[in-house]
């Protein structure tokens, strides 16, 4: 178990490259956060938007706007989708490598040779953050085809895990699986191509978690989204994030060594933090909770660490999601109460 006071990034910051990511959070909080990832920066900064051409350059599919071509398409999104070209037999489609390996590679290079310059301490891990298969087709393909593309993508995001756990250091890498469509589905924000959606959605992650080696640690952000600085769904309380905790932690075949809990800034009463007392026995698992919030900053955020320990004694604190669509100018503030959160939750 990771010490009392540590703090958890999320992903993405607003950053030119890997080095000044690495750099600043480094300067901004040691080693507060055991974990550093390397920003998700240039391309990467829209989360998933930067897989569009993983689709668009698959001869297998085409593009399709459901808007306009076809009447009464169910999904929340009108936008265009990907579709399974006519003829085409799904069990022989077969994706390109996604990249999230060769950018996890590039920037590990940096960790690693800032690592051994003392500017990131000695302890700290690498974490790549990585969507769920779900999250990348419900973020690009139309729902009556999800469920024929999805052994195609699964694979794809295998070989990406597969190429990662043979470049770093397994005792130098954490793995964060991003966990977003499937807790807005959940609430009803997004159409899903399953039912039974947490069951469902947990014996997807555990497809993509269980297999990675123990020596890697590997955590699940559990999310809202974050478009325009708001969320798809807003949760009526913690209760459907408490929901999927205790099923990944049973269901899981290997340690889960975090998962992040997001928590609304206007979150200023208990019962929106009830539900965690409904929380199962966690083990070795550390829970973070999303509760710094630049906008009311230490004294607001802090408010929140004290309602939430009536219900949950020990947790970690962090922001609802990446900050990298942030104003760059914002960030020193924003880890200077990550600090204060540190040090507010070790007490």
């Amino acid at each position: 178990m990771p010490k009392d006071g540590t703090v958890l990034l999320v992903g993405s910051v607003p950053a030119n490259d890997a080095d000044e990511v690495f750099r600043l959070l480094a300067s901004g909080l040691g080693d507060r956060a055991p974990r550093y990832p390397d920003g998700e920066t240039g391309e990467r900064r829209n989360w998933i938007r930067w897989q569009h051409h993983v689709f668009a350059d698959n001869p297998a599919l085409e593009l399709i706007d459901p808007a306009t071509k076809l009447a009464g398409y169910a999904d929340t999104l009108a936008r265009p989708f990907f579709a399974i070209r006519s003829g085409v037999d799904p069990r022989s489609i077969r994706f390109k490598p996604l990249g999230y390996a060769d950018q996890a590679i590039r920037s590990y290079d940096v960790f690693s040779r800032l690592q051994r310059e003392g500017v990131i301490p000695a302890s700290t891990r690498f974490q790549v953050s990585i969507p769920t298969v779900v999250d990348l087709l419900s973020g690009f393909v139309l729902v009556s085809d999800r469920g024929r593309l999805e052994p195609a993508l699964e694979e794809a995001m295998h070989a990406e895990v597969a190429s990662i756990l043979a470049a770093i250091p397994h005792q130098q890498l954490a793995i964060q699986w991003d966990f977003c469509q499937e807790v807005v589905g959940y609430d009803g924000g997004y159409d899903l191509h399953y039912d039974n959606i947490l069951e469902n959605s947990v014996e997807r992650l555990c497809r993509l978690a269980d297999p990675i080696p123990s020596a890697v640690e590997v955590g699940v952000h559990l999310c809202y989204g974050d478009p325009g600085h708001k969320h798809v769904v807003e949760p009526e309380d913690a209760g459907t994030c408490v929901k999927f905790v205790n099923a990944i932690l049973a269901s899981s075949g290997r340690r889960i060594d975090w998962i992040h809990l997001p928590i609304p800034r206007n979150w200023r009463e208990a019962r929106f933090y009830e539900p965690l007392k409904g929380l199962s026995p966690i083990g070795e698992t550390t829970l973070f909770l999303g509760l710094v919030h630049y906008t009311d900053g230490e004294n607001g955020t802090k408010e929140r660490i004290e309602l939430a320990r009536r219900f949950l004694p020990a947790f970690g604190a962090a922001t609802e999601c990446g900050f990298g669509r942030r104003d760059p100018g914002t960030i020193p503030g924003l880890l200077a109460i990550h600090r204060a959160a540190s040090e507010a939750t070790a007490a």
